[in-house]
């Protein structure tokens, strides 16, 4: 199991009196960036739901891969049970804290905008993959042209429906979704992609200033992305 052989990896480095506790908590493990990860990490710290928040260094990875269920992070584990995939534990946290839908048609809309900003995201990564300077810019100023002038008024459209939010008129989970992932599309770019969405800005900057995440922004380990 996963969290046999992470003990195995850091337990010098817990603390003996949280060792016990540690055996039995939730585990959201990730690399040691803020990543696919950080919509879980947002959803535990908004809910007040206690985790262990495991970063994973690159080089201790291999020999933990194969106990993962596709060879990928993030997972989360409790009880014994061991489950991938991001966007499918942010959904779950966020049935758990009420910020779904209260129907199937509600809870459709959500998903159908978390999609989207993902799908705009698969999009973007070969920007951040490529490491030829030369050929980054090229594939910049394609996304600019493309993804970004087809993406963006699109989805500020959705939010200025629906009323300063991506769904339902409300917070849910799709701006948690969208406000942790949202500065990797800042970073890829090389520039604040939202500076004439006011809308999605706001939407950000309202998840970005709830009291438990202001405080998890201000404490979390700092990291490029």
């Amino acid at each position: 199991m996963l969290r046999q052989l992470l003990l195995k990896l850091y337990r010098e480095h817990l603390p003996y009196s949280n060792f016990f506790k540690w055996l039995h908590s939730i585990l959201s493990t990730y690399f040691d960036i803020r990543g696919l990860a950080e919509t879980i990490r947002y959803l535990f710290k908004y809910g007040e739901i206690e985790f262990e928040d495991v970063r994973i260094k690159h080089e201790n990875w291999p020999p933990l891969k194969d106990s993962t269920p596709f060879g990928v992070l993030p997972i989360l584990e409790h009880n014994g049970k061991v489950v991938g995939q991001s966007i499918s534990i942010a959904r779950y946290l966020g049935r758990k804290l009420k910020l779904a839908g209260e129907n199937e048609w509600e809870n459709l809309e959500i998903d159908a905008v978390v999609d989207t900003l993902n799908d705009m995201k698969s999009k973007l990564s070969p920007i951040f993959a490529e490491k030829d300077e030369a050929k980054k810019k090229v594939l910049i100023e394609a996304a600019k042209k493309d993804t970004i002038a087809f993406y963006l008024p699109r989805l500020e459209a959705i939010v200025k429906k629906n009323k300063g939010y991506f769904a339902l008129g409300r917070l849910t989970w799709a701006d948690f979704y969208f406000a942790a992932v949202s500065p990797a599309f800042d970073l890829v770019i090389g520039e604040d992609i939202l500076a004439s969405y006011p809308n999605m800005k706001s939407v950000r900057e309202k998840v970005n200033a709830l009291p438990a995440i202001k405080k998890w922004i201000e404490v979390r380990p700092k990291t490029d992305f």
